[in-house]
């Protein structure tokens, strides 16, 4: 080894060269803006196909939208939803769901019961603040679920309109889903699309 080299070496080891050369990346980066959001604070623009909590929604008139075929419920891969349906009295041929249960437990936010929804009652929502200490409370039953449904309706609305499973026109909005009529007289008027 030659005298250049060693001194080289000695000098660095003096120095503590490797340390500063280290420090140059700290101090390249101490000057830079931060990128972490601190979160209770700040809150993350979230997009629309973002797959939160669950909502059931209802029609502009405030009519139920689920007609409680149970299609959700057979979608649904970690079998979390529970619907019980029931015949409407005043109307014939027309059901509704007189019970609603989603374990958001054992939801994994996939979104397959909104797709599988024909009505689109189901829609998810941007919500993601629902933690609790009892685990009971993540036990959604139908009045929670219309609760959420109608605080981030704006929210769900995108969610639908953003799967193609909703549009944002005017035949849409007049489209309902049309039950069959009863064969003695009709029990409601046919919709504007039909007609």
């Amino acid at each position: 080894m030659n005298v250049g080299a060693l001194a080289k070496k000695v000098l660095q080891a003096a120095l503590f060269y490797e340390i500063w050369d280290a420090m140059k990346v700290t101090f390249k980066h101490m000057f830079h803006r931060p990128i972490t959001f601190q979160y209770p604070r700040e809150h993350r623009t979230i997009p629309d196909t973002h797959r939160g909590a669950l909502g059931l929604l209802r029609y502009d008139d405030g009519q139920e939208r689920c007609v409680g075929c149970d299609l959700c419920e057979a979608a649904c891969p970690s079998h979390c939803i529970k619907v019980i349906s029931a015949e409407d009295k005043t109307r014939p041929l027309q059901r509704y769901a007189s019970e609603f249960y989603i374990d958001i437990t054992k939801c994994v936010f996939c979104g397959y019961c909104v797709e599988a929804c024909p009505v689109n009652a189901l829609a998810m929502t941007k919500m993601y603040e629902y933690s609790t200490h009892d685990k009971r409370q993540l036990l959604f039953d139908k009045k929670r679920l219309y609760e959420i449904g109608e605080r981030h309706l704006a929210d769900a609305k995108k969610y639908l309109q953003a799967h193609n499973q909703e549009k944002d026109d005017e035949w849409s909005r007049e489209y309902r889903y049309f039950f069959p009529q009863s064969v003695l007289k009709p029990t409601q008027p046919p919709p504007k699309h039909l007609s």
